[in-house]
């Protein structure tokens, strides 16, 4: 519980200083909410040999609950903006893909992987902070590489917006409140 403990506030005091040193790229000042994180990960593929695409992962909170919700770490691919960040995703998920690299180009980042496809795409990228245009090219590209039927779980700390920059591709399955997140966020669940 005390390892747990240190571990959570090293990573609140590592988002604090990335946030701090550009908010633009780094969307939140603490890591995601265990209440937040298994909201996500519920909506995992239900073939467990799928490929799942992580947009954003920073220090791995959403990470860690769909590995416990039963991804297989060999069949993650993260793609993390961030080198600092993307080096400790790197120690602490040794068996997935962590790509260090602009999510803008996931298609070529994944392509470079040999990756054609994936069965869900888990976003935390902070998609109000970019413009519409931005986050419909980037929405273009995630479904292109998402197998017929697969699912954009995307996040928002703008809770009063049912959709998310970027969901006008998409069929809207879910979109619920966590209330127990700081600060509060919605889950919004998209489908190819």
């Amino acid at each position: 519980m005390a390892k747990r403990l240190i571990a959570a506030l090293n990573d609140t005091r590592f988002f604090v200083v990335e946030w701090l040193a550009n908010p633009q790229r780094t969307g939140a000042v603490a890591p995601s909410s265990p209440k937040l994180t298994e909201a996500m990960a519920r909506w995992l593929p239900a073939s467990r040999d799928s490929h799942v695409l992580e947009l954003g992962p920073g220090t791995g909170a959403v990470t860690t609950a769909l590995l416990k919700q039963g991804l297989r770490q060999e069949r993650l691919v993260a793609i993390e903006n961030n080198p600092k960040m993307a080096e400790v995703l790197r120690e602490r998920f040794p068996r997935a893909t962590i790509i260090t690299g602009d999510a803008w180009h996931l298609d070529r980042l994944l392509e470079e992987h040999g990756i054609t496809e994936v069965g869900a795409v888990f976003s935390s990228l902070p998609l109000m902070n970019f413009p519409e245009q931005e986050a419909e090219v980037l929405a273009g590209k995630i479904r292109a590489v998402l197998q017929p039927r697969g699912r954009l779980v995307q996040y928002s700390y703008h809770i009063g917006r049912l959709r998310t920059r970027g969901g006008s591709q998409f069929r809207m399955i879910a979109s619920h409140i966590v209330w127990f997140n700081f600060p509060p966020a919605r889950v919004s669940v998209f489908q190819k």
